[in-house]
């Protein structure tokens, strides 16, 4: 299978380990957050959110409306929150999952979308590697020869 191409707008990836938020209302507003992202990814889609809507339904197979779409995107509509399950298919169907980083960040946690996280465990593995490349020169070092019989 080809790998996907990236999306044009697609946030790159900041690789500062992120802290959580937990100082008094730093986590405020982040309804009005997921409304923006919920407007930021419709619009950054070519389709219309009846077939937005429409992918989304049948990835969650439940009704989703263009209306839920708009009242989700709406930040004057703060009665209409996004179930995070909504959130995770609208992102899934937009191929938009790089625009969760950002919120993720405020609790204290980072995003990897697909294939990345290959890359991240490439380098798990040569942290490995030098860890035992250390070890292996430290016992070099103290090691006795073993005796011969």
């Amino acid at each position: 299978m080809p790998k996907a191409k990236a999306h044009p707008n697609q946030l790159p990836f900041d690789f500062a380990p992120p802290a959580p938020a937990k100082g008094v209302a730093e986590l405020a507003g982040l309804e009005r957050q997921v409304c923006e992202l919920v407007g930021t990814v419709l619009a950054s889609d070519p389709r219309s959110r009846e077939e937005i809507a429409g992918a989304m339904s049948a990835v969650l197979n439940d009704t989703v409306s263009k209306a839920m779409l708009d009242a989700y995107a709406s930040g004057a509509r703060p009665d209409h929150k996004v179930p995070a399950s909504r959130l995770f298919a609208l992102l899934v169907v937009t191929d938009r999952q790089d625009l969760l980083d950002p919120i993720m960040r405020k609790i204290g946690a980072a995003l990897l979308v697909g294939e990345e996280v290959k890359t991240a465990r490439l380098g798990q593995i040569e942290t490995l590697i030098n860890q035992l490349r250390e070890e292996q020169r430290r016992l070099r070092n103290e090691a006795t020869p073993i005796r011969d019989r």
